[in-house]
């Protein structure tokens, strides 16, 4: 057998009806550098989405790639509870410069979805131990997504991930989210005093003295089709939160790190959430690490003598890992010796004016919406009214292929196309991203 043989003989790819497969088989990649993916027959593809969104400064980067090294020579992991290392009490200082403001506790995991569960394991103990023990419940958005594991999922609000499994999740309070393209207040991004955050009043005002923590996908709800929505409903959202006394935890595992065009999406806010989920970005996208960081009110309540059973008892085998810190670490320094986020902010303005020179005007384009290098391209049947294609068709999926045929990995939500580039993507490769980008359209649509 050939290595794609083996492949479909062995493996169970994730998030994936592995049917499709015999038609599109699994594309064997044997190396990477910069924005580029190479497979083992030489094609090249540009990876647009970062390889779900964690890849921060391109493949094979130099700096991260001497600094794992460099730590392989010293110490690849240890137990981390009673144990500690240089490398992740270095991380927790540089990441203390840049991370909003009130935030000072780090409890390290090894994936997003697990510092989800680390949050909201968190925030029920917390309001548990404080003595307000009536607050069992949690809130989210709905066509919020935080992961895939029973908590997260139970915290989520998209049904392609969770109907299956509503039988064995949590229930939660969903909230009405935002949504600007469709705004049933008739109101845009730009003109709107966010009134959707009635829907949040009314939410708690019924559950808030139940409620122990809401979790929201800051800004940018990545899974519902890269959603945006304004800072404006961050800032009100905290204010609901304080006067009910429910903790905000804002999953930033797909937003941090430069995502949004700032260091964190809450650091467009005016306002610090009380729980903060990392991921993703944090290690470039080269090694397994999560960071649920908290503030020293939510810490203070668990620190007592032992036999009081206020600990949290919560770990993962890799929690901590020198390798994940070494490489966390490296992303830090070249943020700050590179200026990464200011040449990013300025190719944003050119991927987006791009975007809207060659597809606003497009039949089946509803709406182009971008922060930071985001670019989201929702497709429609009908423009005027906003109606979407039938999901029979799998129209994104139509045009996902036409374009890895080309070399651009353009994996949609649905029907929603999608650019989220390595920060280090310069204005030549975005030219012909969107060229190879606007061919695929135009071969599924016309």
């Amino acid at each position: 057998m050939n290595l794609k043989e083996k492949d479909l003989e062995y493996i169970w790819h994730p998030c994936s009806q592995m049917k499709d497969y015999v038609e599109l088989p699994p594309i064997i990649i044997d190396h990477g550098k910069g924005i580029y993916l190479y497979d083992i027959d030489g094609k090249e593809y540009m990876d647009i989405i970062s390889s779900w969104w964690c890849n921060l400064l391109g493949h094979s980067n130099e700096k991260i790639n001497a600094s794992i090294k460099h730590q392989l020579n010293t110490i690849e992991h240890v137990i981390f509870s009673n144990f500690s290392h240089q490398p992740a009490i270095n991380l927790c200082e540089e990441l203390l410069k840049v991370i909003p403001k009130g935030l000072t506790k780090f409890n390290f995991s090894d994936n997003g979805s697990s510092s989800v569960e680390c949050a909201l394991k968190m925030a029920f103990q917390y309001q548990y131990q404080i003595g307000k023990t009536n607050k069992t419940k949690f809130m989210c958005l709905s066509d919020g997504y935080h992961g895939e594991t029973i908590g997260a999922l139970s915290v989520g609000a998209l049904d392609l991930y969770a109907k299956i499994y509503k039988p064995m999740l949590m229930n939660t309070i969903r909230v009405e989210a935002p949504d600007c393209y469709r705004c049933s207040y008739d109101k845009t991004r730009d003109n709107c005093n966010v009134e959707c955050i009635e829907k949040a009043r009314y939410a708690f005002e019924e559950y808030g003295n139940d409620t122990c923590g809401i979790i929201v996908e800051p800004l940018l709800q990545g899974g519902a089709g890269m959603r945006i929505y304004p800072p404006l409903y961050l800032d009100k959202l905290k204010e609901l939160c304080t006067k009910y006394e429910v903790l905000l935890i804002a999953d930033e595992i797909a937003t941090g790190f430069g995502r949004t065009g700032k260091y964190f999406a809450f650091d467009h806010s005016n306002v610090s959430p009380d729980i903060m989920c990392i991921s993703k970005g944090l290690t470039g996208g080269y090694m397994p690490m999560s960071i649920t960081i908290t503030t020293d009110e939510i810490y203070d309540a668990f620190y007592d003598d032992y036999l009081s059973g206020k600990a949290f008892m919560h770990s993962h085998t890799y929690s901590g890992n020198p390798l994940g810190c070494s490489a966390a670490l490296a992303v830090l320094k070249i943020f700050e010796e590179e200026n990464i986020l200011e040449n990013a902010n300025q190719n944003a303005i050119y991927l987006n004016n791009k975007l809207n020179e060659n597809l606003a005007s497009h039949k089946n384009v509803g709406e182009i919406r971008s922060i930071g290098l985001i670019n989201a391209i929702e497709l429609v049947d009908e423009r005027t009214k906003k109606l979407p294609f039938d999901s029979k068709y799998r129209t994104g999926y139509q045009i996902y292929k036409k374009a890895l045929k080309k070399g651009l990995i353009l994996r949609p939500l649905g029907d929603v196309l999608y650019f989220n580039p390595p920060l280090i993507i310069n204005q030549e490769e975005i030219d012909k991203a969107i060229k190879l980008c606007i061919e695929s359209i135009m071969e599924v649509l016309g």
